[in-house]
């Protein structure tokens, strides 16, 4: 029998840091979603579906730092005699660890720390091990949160290790249930995401797979040609030779870059990553996770310093994926009561007939031993059989481990989700479930943090009836107008949302609806109004570090870099020797002409390091090209620290 059990690791992290205090209402730069497309008439991606300019309703992840500590880790750990599978449910679920346990051989890329960097949709993101990525393009809104964790067990008596919980730009819920099986050499991953709306809705999934860049190590998959990417443009291209390279071989690619595998339908649905001696991962699934990925940071100065950026000691990674759609560049429709269900089996690639013979020959060779393989065993339709066996327990209620957050327990419930457990348990909670119950919204400290945030027509349709009005009850709730604004504005209807924020302002000065109204201008292309309203905003969270950084952002979006540098030297030292904050400083001082004070910041011993750089962002390599050709004739060479441009 397997076994499950719960269990703490030492490991050096990052402090995460609080959330924004402020509503994702700007967005981060997401490099899918600037893409033309020369594609087939046939292919079928759904470019551009679904796609997002922010994470609205979640809050940014801004606020971590560099800074290793020693920290107890919690964990949960699934083992047979020849798996074990190790998954960090306060971070995303994510599995951690898979070894072998014949070869003693992590098959996963492990980091050996938690180092938060700027590339998921909420910001804070780190590399390792398998990352479940659901709702919206990108590394997505879970992937640092804590899970609902929860015990089962399979008709067998296997354990299941269960993680869930509720999305809410997309309004589903999503189910994962892990379990070994006696004497099997694969993880089983049964997962489901439930549509309970009457719409049809943007869905995306991507089972993303850290692995090792195996010093001559490579890549095989069922696929002869590729979608890729280079500039602004989507393209195919052959696969594996692509410009003269074979890019199964990941060590020769130059630079940054995706592939996303084109499988025909008939073709099993599989990619696996070995090293020089043919071990490694193979990942298979049933039909509906039908698209495979390779992600390679390339091999290239910002590639290498990208590599280092995230971790300690624990070397190079390429990334493996698997998803619903063919491609990153969209979601895929999913229809109104609908579940969507499909199994992922994770173990070692090596066997008696895949090995080192097998994996030493040349790609095509490759892709035709695994198929083969997968079809005598029947390893597909296996799986695909035990995904429709296994839908009993998938619908079985579990013994509650361990909450995740609390918006699941104000879902609209049906009978596919009726086995879920979600709870309710902080003051703040409890508040707003006396509002949908009774109209009455709690009208909070306006120094005080806004509590939480919503999304939908029936909650906005609620909340404009219950405040709008001289006889509602919230009619003089600056809280009130303040959430309707967000709600009008996201919506696209300027002149309400600003009624509304203005109205919140007027019964009681706030930053909340200062920074809606900041946001709402700078879209408006009013400047120079969008900049007045976050600096009064800014004056009254003046020791709030995510608020200054949001201040500063849209400062320097408003183009207004002298009030920066006001805003920076009215900073207490701790802010002011932020990262990101020291960046709009250095920003503003070479867009006001006073080259010569950046050059000694930016070109100083210490430099400027940003802990939230952003993936695609080369805002301190072009400061620094500026102050090369200001001052120096461009004669010198980028230092390495700032070159982050790895595509």
């Amino acid at each position: 029998m397997s076994e499950l059990r719960f269990e703490y690791k030492n490991m050096q992290a990052a402090d995460l840091g609080e959330e924004s205090c402020v509503p994702d209402l700007l967005g981060e730069r997401i490099l899918q979603n600037s893409l033309t497309f020369y594609l087939d008439e046939t292919d079928e991606i759904y470019e551009r579906y679904g796609r997002l300019a922010d994470a609205y309703p979640y809050r940014q992840r801004n606020n971590y730092s560099r800074i290793l500590k020693e920290k107890q880790i919690r964990t949960a750990v699934l083992e047979n005699d020849r798996i074990k599978a190790v998954f960090l449910p306060d971070y995303g679920g994510r599995l951690w660890e898979l070894w072998d346990k014949k070869e003693n051989m992590n098959l996963l890329y492990t980091n050996d720390v938690l180092q938060f960097s700027n590339l998921a949709v909420r910001n804070a993101w780190f590399s390792g091990g398998v990352e479940w990525n659901l709702g919206i393009i990108g590394h997505h809104p879970f992937t640092t949160e804590s899970l609902y964790v929860a015990r089962t067990q399979t008709e067998q008596g296997e354990p299941v290790l269960r993680m869930y919980e509720y999305e809410r730009i997309r309004g589903v819920t999503w189910q994962m249930d892990f379990w070994l099986e006696e004497g099997c050499p694969y993880l089983k991953c049964r997962m489901r995401i439930v549509n309970d709306s009457a719409e049809v809705i943007p869905m995306y999934w991507w089972s993303n797979m850290a692995v090792p860049e195996y010093d001559q190590g490579h890549i095989t998959v069922p696929a002869a040609e590729a979608y890729s990417s280079g500039g602004a443009y989507c393209y195919k291209v052959p696969v594996p030779m692509v410009d003269g390279t074979d890019i199964s071989d990941y060590q020769k690619i130059p630079r940054s870059v995706d592939y996303f595998f084109h499988i025909p339908e008939e073709e099993p649905k599989y990619i696996v990553n070995v090293n020089r001696d043919g071990k490694g991962l193979l990942q298979f699934s049933t039909k509906r996770l039908q698209g495979r990925k390779l992600f390679s940071w390339g091999n290239n100065t910002a590639s290498d310093h990208w590599q280092e950026f995230l971790t300690k000691d624990a070397g190079r990674y390429v990334e493996i994926q698997a998803g619903l759609g063919k491609t990153q560049y969209g979601c895929i429709p999913m229809a109104p009561h609908t579940a969507w269900e499909w199994m992922e089996c994770y173990g070692p690639a090596h066997s008696e007939e895949l090995s080192a013979e097998v994996f030493a020959q040349s790609f095509e060779e490759r892709r035709a031993c695994v198929t083969e393989y997968l079809a005598e065993h029947d390893l597909i339709g296996k799986l695909e059989k035990q995904l429709k066996e296994s839908k009993a327990m998938a619908l079985t209620k579990a013994e509650l481990v361990t909450p995740g957050s609390e918006y699941g327990a104000f879902r609209k419930s049906s009978e596919r989700t009726a086995h879920l457990e979600f709870i309710r348990r902080t003051p703040a909670m409890e508040q707003w479930e006396y509002f949908f119950t009774t109209g009455n919204l709690h009208c909070p400290d306006p120094k005080e943090e806004p509590d939480a945030f919503w999304t939908g027509e029936d909650f906005l349709t609620y909340l404009k009836k219950t405040t709008l009005g001289t006889d509602a009850p919230n009619h003089k709730n600056w809280y009130a107008y303040y959430h309707i604004g967000i709600l009008e504005f996201r919506k696209g209807n300027d002149t309400v949302a600003k009624e509304m924020y203005e109205r919140s302002v007027a019964l009681c000065e706030n930053p909340w609806a200062l920074h809606g109204l900041a946001c709402l201008c700078l879209g408006k292309e009013n400047k120079n109004l969008s900049a007045l309203y976050i600096q009064r905003g800014m004056e009254l969270k003046k020791n709030s570090l995510s608020y200054q950084k949001e201040g500063l952002k849209i400062l320097s979006r408003c183009e207004a870099y002298r009030a920066i540098l006001k805003q920076y030297d009215e900073l207490n030292k701790e802010l002011q020797r932020v990262g990101r904050i020291e960046y709009y400083r250095v920003l503003a001082l070479v867009k006001t002409g006073r080259f010569e004070e950046a050059d000694s910041l930016l070109n100083s011993e210490k430099g400027i390091v940003v802990d939230d750089v952003r993936e695609g962002e080369d805002n301190l390599q072009d400061l620094w090209m500026i102050l090369n050709h200001e001052l120096h004739q461009d004669k010198e060479k980028l230092p390495y620290r700032y070159d982050f441009h790895a595509n």
